[in-house]
């Protein structure tokens, strides 16, 4: 299934091979993935924000609530993520 959301940031989603050199260990290229969700996940809770701040601006609190809860779960996330790096480096 394909889907397409707008958004206001870029993506530079990276490439799983090396031009003219050696194999990229999995361990780094999990640490840069995790990197790059972590980036990803702050830029839309910031988004996320934004709009609940918008949503109370036209009287929305409820709605607001609910994008606000979203943020947070994006942020949530993001802590897994963190806990996985750190698994990662100390064990390299």
């Amino acid at each position: 299934m394909n889907h397409h959301h707008d958004h206001d940031h870029d993506h530079h989603h990276h490439h799983d091979h090396n031009h003219g050199g050696t194999e990229m260990p999995f361990e780094e290229k999990i640490i840069k993935l995790l990197e790059h969700w972590i980036r990803h996940n702050e830029d839309h809770a910031e988004t996320y924000q934004d709009w609940a701040n918008k949503a109370k601006q036209n009287q929305l609190e409820a709605v607001a609530a609910l994008i606000e809860d979203a943020a947070a779960m994006n942020l949530a996330v993001n802590d897994k993520f963190e806990q996985a790096k750190a698994l990662l480096q100390r064990k390299g």
